[in-house]
């Protein structure tokens, strides 16, 4: 058949283009070779010679971003934008907002956490104490020390080398427990449709809509016999998300619209099912474990990877799913720290700092203790052994005035001493400003927020703010202060059932942030910085400002 001259020339054209196109595809893709050398007697080709695509060789320019973005073949005629991007080293990050981000990703759970921070004493030289054995020989004054309880909960204390018996504590205390997913005692279900899911339940009100479409990834404690039937507690972390909770697209209409089942639209996908049946099915070494037939034999196996262990060697364990994101800096000129489980891991952070820049010297010059609090289970109530009305605050200052009290009383101890209640609170949102009460507006980069409520979820009153002002004032620290409109209900902190059961003065105080209880939050990048500046001027100056106090006071 006799093609049209013009329809003849189009393909031709058609062709050439594509022809220019795959080489241009492969430039991009290998390297380049020298092109061989041209006989004078091969007769020169009509056709254009092609051009290389960067000016420099191809391995140059993949390791050359600019060169990419801005050199183009001289036969490139499409209208393309000139690209700039912003380099990200271009202004300096807090140190410290950096430190925090890293703490944060490296420990995802509460037991990692309080491992991370037991890690951090033990570097300064604080010399861990067990809650199992006596303490009466090991504590002398000068002496920096802590103790753990679960895992999961921590004290620790500087005694200053000119104690005496009855002189009081400088506390803060701070909660490291965050909103997650907690995997079920038995999590194993059957698939559906190819789909392999776990069984998990919500923490402190986790799995809400912020967590669905997450990348969640897996963490916690297993508790391992060995060979020798010694038994000990483990940490690991899936280098990777493996679990998810899908939405369903609003095309599906009303299905896609909440009111949602919390036991079933929101079970976690952690993988799809195997093409072999038999790798759902317990192998020779398998049989007998203490956790087979509880849970996903896929997931016992790469959990056992992890630890290095076999699966029959696990008793039992305490797994997590958490955001796996790495928190980061943002807003246009870096003035935002994004972050998972800001609540309330940056007050403790920032007060672990605070105790551990202030510690030389309270050890060699100071007369009283000052102690650092860490506890669980604050989001749901405080009342487990490791939470903060366990007790341990209590039986570890006990344990000390018992030691190098010289026979003073717990009564005359809590009588001196003052606590600062530290947690999160909220700063102020723009897109809800209705929400918020006149001059109660927390700003993010500015300075610690002092909480506030008349009904008792707080513990601040008048002295204790003045107290933390009076500091404030010594070390230029700027304090905002924050309480709830009458028509809302503030949260709670570890502040009311501490200073009750001590008796002692006590303050509620934290860093504000935003999208407090989401799966990310926001608070400001200077923030972790000006809580540690405030923390460490409270360990530093409290016992000079209890003086000032003290001397008002009719004995």
């Amino acid at each position: 058949m006799r093609v049209p001259v013009q329809y003849s020339q189009q393909a031709n054209a058609a062709m050439a283009a594509a022809e220019d196109i795959s080489r241009l595809s492969l430039r991009s893709a290998e390297p380049q070779l020298p092109a061989p050398a041209v006989s004078s007697t091969t007769p020169s080709s009509t056709a254009p010679q092609p051009t290389p695509f960067f000016s420099t060789s191809s391995k140059e320019a993949a390791n050359d971003t600019s060169s990419k973005f801005s050199e183009k073949p001289s036969n490139y005629t499409f209208p393309r934008s000139e690209r700039v991007r912003r380099d990200a080293s271009t202004k300096a990050i807090d140190p410290l907002t950096e430190s925090f981000i890293e703490f944060m990703y490296e420990n995802p759970t509460t037991y990692h956490a309080c491992e991370g921070f037991a890690d951090m004493l033990c570097h300064a030289g604080f010399t861990y104490l067990s809650e199992r054995v006596s303490w009466d020989d090991k504590i002398t004054k000068g002496g920096k020390y802590f103790t753990t309880r679960n895992g999961s909960s921590l004290v620790a204390f500087v005694i200053g080398q000119h104690y005496v018996g009855g002189n009081g504590a400088g506390m803060v205390a701070c909660h490291i427990d965050a909103l997650c997913a907690k995997v079920k005692p038995i999590s194993k279900k059957p698939a559906v449709e190819g789909y392999t899911q776990i069984g998990a339940a919500p923490y402190a009100g986790a799995m809400s809509s912020t967590w669905w479409d997450r990348d969640l990834g897996l963490a916690g404690r297993v508790v391992v016999k060995n060979p020798t039937g010694v038994i000990q507690t483990k940490l690991f972390t899936i280098p990777y998300p493996v679990a998810r909770i899908p939405t369903l697209a609003p095309h599906f209409g009303a299905a896609a619209n909440p009111p949602f089942n919390a036991e079933y639209n929101t079970t976690p996908i952690i993988g799809l099912e195997p093409d072999d049946p038999a790798e759902n099915e317990l192998r020779p070494d398998e049989v007998g474990a203490p956790l087979a037939g509880r849970h996903n034999i896929r997931l016992l196996r790469l959990v056992a990877k992890e630890l290095g262990v076999p699966v029959s060697s696990m008793l039992n364990f305490d797994l997590e799913l958490f955001d796996t994101q790495r928190g980061t800096v943002g807003g246009l000129d870096k003035e935002f720290l994004f972050c998972p489980r800001i609540d309330d891991k940056i007050c403790a952070y920032a007060a672990i700092t605070g105790l551990l820049e202030s510690c030389e010297e309270h050890a060699i010059s100071g007369s009283t203790i000052n102690v650092l609090a860490l506890f669980d289970d604050e989001e749901i109530g405080s009342l487990l052994r490791q939470g903060a009305r366990g007790g341990l605050l209590e039986s570890s200052l006990l344990r000390v005035v018992e030691s190098v009290g010289d026979g003073a009383t717990m009564a005359q101890t809590y009588a001196n001493s003052f606590l600062v209640s530290a947690d999160v609170i909220h700063a102020f949102n723009p897109n809800f400003s209705n929400a918020y009460m006149q001059y109660h507006t927390p700003s993010l980069n500015v300075g610690v927020t002092v909480s506030c409520d008349p009904n008792g979820h707080m513990t601040t009153d008048a002295e204790s703010t003045a107290f933390m002002e009076e500091v404030a004032r010594r070390t230029n620290n700027t304090l905002q202060y924050f309480q709830i409109r009458n028509d809302s209900r503030s949260g709670g902190t570890v502040g009311p059932m501490l200073s009750s059961s001590m008796g002692c003065r006590s303050i509620d105080m934290g860093i504000p942030q935003l999208a407090m209880h989401s799966i990310r939050a926001c608070t400001g990048s200077r923030d972790v910085s000006l809580g540690a500046k405030l923390f460490q001027a409270f360990y530093e100056e409290w016992e000079d400002v209890d003086y000032q106090f003290r001397s008002g006071e009719k004995m």
